[in-house]
Order: C-alpha cells, then structure tokens, then sequence
C-alpha cells in the first residue's frame, strides 16, 4: 500500500470507518507488545472494547494497542488451542512450548500453528460440498472429488506424522532472518487418517513426464486486494508416492483444528511444513518442478554451500529444502526447576531426523563435555519422532544445564552450536537444553 492509498483510506473515515478498517488493518501486523493482544477485527472493535470513540484512530500506528487494553490480564486466545505463545495474528503463528509437548502423541490443543495467510472463514465450510480438484499438465485424467468420495473409492490409512516449520529455531540466528521468531516450538507429531496420496493420483493418471506435485489451498492472501494464493509448495513425485503421504481428514481421530487446515490437508511427514498444504482444494501433477508461491528462493531455501554470516546470495545459489535435519527436545523436565541434591531426575523428550530415523540420543550436565546415552523407543511407524528417556544426577549443588543430542540412523549429529548460517533462518538443529538450580 503506497502513501497514496493510505491517505485515501484515512479520508474514507468520515464516510465509512468500518470499511476503512478492513482496508487499514487488513495488512500485517508489526509484533505487538507482549503485555496484552487483540483480535483485530477494526478500530471500530477496539473502540467498543473501550467504551468510547478514539478521535484521532486515523493517526495510530498500525500494530498499536490502546494501553487500556494492553493492561488487561486476558490473553490472547486462538479457539481449540491451550498455551501455545502467539507470534503473529495476521497471519496467526503460534509456537508451543517444549514442556507442552511431553505427550507421546502431540493432543490437537498443543499443535503449532503456522499460517501463510487467511484461512477460509470457519462458517463458510463445509465438509459434505467441500471438493478436491486432481489436475495439471501431467495428470492424465483431471477429477474432482467430494470427501465422501476420498472416504469411499480409497483405502483409509492412520499414521502418526512429524511436522516441523523450516524456520523453528529461526531466533537463534545471528545476524538475524527476517520471518516469525520461532524458538523450539514449531513442531509436533500427532496421528492423521486419510487416504494416500499415492492412490489418488494414480486413479488420475500420472504421465511419464511426471517430475512434481504441487498444491492450493482455500487460504488468501492477507494483502489488501490481492487474490493471489499466499503459499502453493509442492514435492517431488518420489516424495508424494511414499506410503505415508497423505490426503488427511482426521487428526487424532477427530476433524482437523480449524486453524490446522480443517477439513482437508496433504500431510508429508519429515520435509518442512510448507509442503503440508491446509484448506486443500487442488492438486497439480506438473511435468516441471512446482513454480507456485514461495517455491522460488529464498522461501524454503538454503545455500548450496557453506556461506558466511550475512552473505547476500543470488537464486541461482539455493537450493530447495527437502528433509529436515536429525533434532530433539527436551520435554520434561520444564526447563527453570529446583531439584533436590540427593534426587535422580527423570529426563524425557522426542528425538526425530526428517525421512531419516533416529539411532541414538545423548545427553549431558557438563555444557557438553561428557555425554550419557539415553533410553530410546523405536518410532511407531515411518516418520514420526521418537520417545528418549535418561535419569540423571547431579555431583554437587548450582546451577546446570541438560543438553540433548541426537543422532541419525546415517551418522549424522546435531551441532551443539548454531548450524549453518542461512538468511533466512532455516533449519536450525542445534542441540536444545534446558537450566536445573540444584540444591
């Protein structure tokens, strides 16, 4: 929006302030003060919040809460979800914290949400009318189907999936990406049901020159006026043909949370969230590799090769992220406890390594100078995280830290610094750790 339009949307106060609204706070948010939050639907909302007009709304920056309504006590909520810490609200990103995530199967109230854009109004959908278009160049015979006719044409399959947003860890980085700050939790593992994906394409055809998928959502974009889609990804043929590919319904037995991509989405576990599209309404068998929104570098993007910090990189130097890196995380204890001397401490987490699985998980005391193996579980199926366990003592009083490290099933380790540096903060997997006071 250029100074132009904003001060046309600023004349149009006098004759439709909820009108100007829309247009004014359509944009993104600036990051809000972490003493208080709303749910922006207008300045009009805000001044019925307060009890009374706000003469000069027209002059507030945009982002700002009224410190009225920063003082609350009330927090910001999204519905079906507990505890998790908001980031953004247009989009919504939320992450949750790592003691949240103890459960061995993420519950749909703990599921991080992140959004690219504006998800389709919950009244609007319908799950008996909601369809799902198979086409594109490579498709041999296009088909819409209903859900119901997912449900009945396809075998229907349960699979517990890891999901993890590129950029979790994207905070630590130094200099610093631009992107949603995510710390550690922009990941879970919950169980999805539906119908693989494989079976669905190739009741459509796939063409021999088949090289990619790619897919649209019914989310827009939260420009103003802007009717492109905010994030169309795909995956290689290779990637969407694998048996735990899926087209989901179900997560966790019940419908999938609104803001998860309620009442359809492709799950592809292991590779970066993005590739699992929410609101899914069509999919494309392309005979090229996908060119939808954030395909192209640097979304989703790392260097070819190692880089300094703070390079500047042309398109032609990244290369699109495919599986994510070997990661774990430290679920219980929560990290900031006191704990007794003369008492072992239970350690727990989840351990996970993209399409890869995990062979091992250490963890330490000493900053990393010493390491003990932990108890590992094998994962219940193909591409979802792994339960470690260890007890731990401590030699004396003060204050430690318990570091994790896990280990892929190809050698390959976390750092137990910052991987890396990328500009835009992707895939971080350096070691998570938590602090312990002893006495």
């Amino acid at each position: 929006m250029d100074k132009k339009q904003e001060q046309g949307i600023h004349a149009l106060y006098a004759r439709d302030p909820v009108e100007a609204d829309r247009l004014l706070w359509g944009r993104k948010a600036q990051p809000v003060t972490r003493r208080g939050f709303l749910k922006r639907s207008g300045l009009a909302a805000m001044a019925a919040a307060l009890g009374s007009g706000i003469p000069f709304a027209h002059l507030m920056p945009q982002g700002l809460i009224p410190v009225a309504l920063a003082q609350s006590d009330e927090p910001f909520s999204i519905e079906g979800k507990e505890g998790l810490t908001v980031l953004n609200d247009r989009p919504i990103n939320a992450e949750t914290p790592a003691h949240l995530l103890d459960d061995d199967i993420t519950p749909a109230r703990y599921m991080f949400v992140r959004n690219n854009g504006t998800p389709p109004p919950r009244e609007d959908i319908d799950p008996d009318t909601w369809t799902l278009e198979i086409a594109g160049e490579s498709c041999q015979n296009p088909t819409t189907f209903t859900i119901a006719e997912l449900k009945e044409r396809f075998e229907t399959h349960t699979y517990q999936l890891q999901i993890e947003c590129g950029g979790n860890g994207r905070s630590e980085f130094i200099p610093a990406a631009g992107g949603n700050q995510w710390t550690i939790g922009a990941v879970a593992c919950p169980t999805f049901t539906g119908v693989r994906l494989r079976d669905v394409l190739e009741a459509c055809g796939i063409a021999d020159d088949a090289v990619y998928i790619g897919y649209y959502g019914a989310d827009k974009s939260v420009s103003v006026g802007s009717d492109k889609a905010p994030i169309s990804r795909g995956v290689p043929m290779s990637k969407a043909l694998e048996d735990e590919s899926l087209i989901a319904w179900a997560m966790n037995d019940e419908d999938i949370p609104y803001q998860n991509g309620y009442p359809l989405r492709l799950v592809m576990g292991g590779w970066p969230g993005s590739v699992s599209g929410k609101w899914l309404s069509r999919i494309v068998i392309r005979n090229q590799k996908h060119d939808g929104a954030k395909m192209a570098p640097p979304s989703y993007s790392v260097p070819k090769h190692p880089v300094a910090p703070g390079t500047e990189l042309s398109e032609e130097e990244f290369e699109t992220i495919e599986t994510m890196p070997v990661k774990s995380l430290i679920t219980f204890p929560r990290s900031g406890i006191e704990h007794a001397l003369d008492q072992s401490l239970e350690v727990r987490g989840h351990a996970w390594a993209g399409d890869l699985s995990v062979s091992t998980v250490h963890v330490s005391i000493d900053f990393g100078a010493t390491w003990q193996e932990a108890s590992l579980k094998d994962a219940p199926n193909r591409l979802a995280w792994q339960r470690f366990t260890s007890e731990i003592t401590f030699p004396e009083p003060g204050y430690y830290e318990i570091w994790a490290r896990a280990v892929d099933n190809e050698g390959r380790s976390q750092p137990m610094v910052l991987p890396g540096w990328n500009p835009k903060g992707y895939l971080n997997n350096a070691c998570h750790r938590i602090a312990v006071q002893v006495a």
